[in-house]
């Protein structure tokens, strides 16, 4: 089994980068993997922990319309150049914990998704530069709210709710380019999606050359590559499992949002709003 990097919170509420092992223990790291981490002599329990989502980058960077008959289901033409768009860090979450659907929309849809994660500065660089800048690999889903999608001009809202970017549950350095991508809704066996990983229009190092002539990446941050032929949408309640093969797979409720609701009183105390 491949080395798997993990990030978790104790007990205790300390967060390190650890190595996973296969009784499910976490050997702690010294510092991000990716910085040259190094293992020390520090083993948390299985029932010391939970996992986070295995890096908490700067920026996630993702690509739209990757695949080609996901951008034929949508009716879209397939772009000649990456189709860029950023997702918040706040949107992260978890490996088993909840994907909130927001009272603000009436249709939020899964998209499995192939992530990288960057293991140094990269600015300008070739492809084939790009293939040893790119650190490890891990899976997400690139959840959106396909409604407000359709409404507004950009993305940013139909990607960028809380909660909207599970990532994990863990981090391998390397990846099969034939290996298989699929989504699973609940407990039925049939995947919603499934595709080839070299069947994206853009190659991963193509992807991060591309984006490290517009802005930098910086040693953490997380690349999505787009998600294949097969989004459909969630109800709360749902299970949503991202499978792919050498990685493992990420699996994610969906809950329905808290807002809180603010009275006439707590209304009528508030200070006056200077304009």
């Amino acid at each position: 089994m491949a080395q798997r990097y993990v990030r978790v919170k104790t007990a205790q509420g300390k967060i390190h980068y650890g190595s996973l092992n296969p009784d499910r223990t976490v050997t702690v790291l010294n510092t991000a993997p990716w910085q040259g981490g190094q293992l020390t002599e520090t083993t948390l329990g299985a029932d010391n922990y939970h996992l986070l989502a295995p890096c908490f980058p700067s920026k996630i960077i993702a690509v739209g319309r990757n695949y080609r008959a996901h951008t034929a289901e949508l009716g879209n033409i397939v772009p000649q150049e990456p189709l860029l768009f950023l997702k918040p860090p706040s949107t992260l979450t978890p490996d088993s914990q909840p994907i909130y659907y927001p009272p603000q929309s009436q249709r939020v849809d899964y998209e499995g998704e192939l992530a990288l994660v960057m293991g140094e500065i990269t600015k300008n660089c070739s492809p084939q530069q790009a293939r040893t800048k790119i650190w490890g690999y891990t899976i997400a889903n690139d959840v959106t709210a396909r409604d407000l999608q359709r409404k507004d001009d950009q993305w940013t809202r139909a990607k960028g709710f809380d909660s909207f970017c599970p990532l994990g549950p863990w981090i391998v350095r390397e990846l099969s380019a034939g290996a298989r991508i699929q989504t699973f809704v609940n407990d039925d066996p049939e995947p919603r999606q499934s595709a080839l990983i070299h069947e994206m229009v853009f190659s991963p190092q193509a992807v991060v050359s591309y984006i490290s002539h517009i802005m930098t990446l910086m040693p953490g941050d997380v690349v999505f590559t787009g998600t294949p032929e097969g989004v459909g949408p969630v109800k709360i309640g749902d299970k949503i499992r991202v499978e792919i093969e050498g990685i493992g797979s990420l699996e994610n409720p969906v809950m329905p949002a808290f807002v809180p609701q603010i009275s006439s009183n707590e209304l009528g105390n508030m200070p006056p709003q200077k304009l």
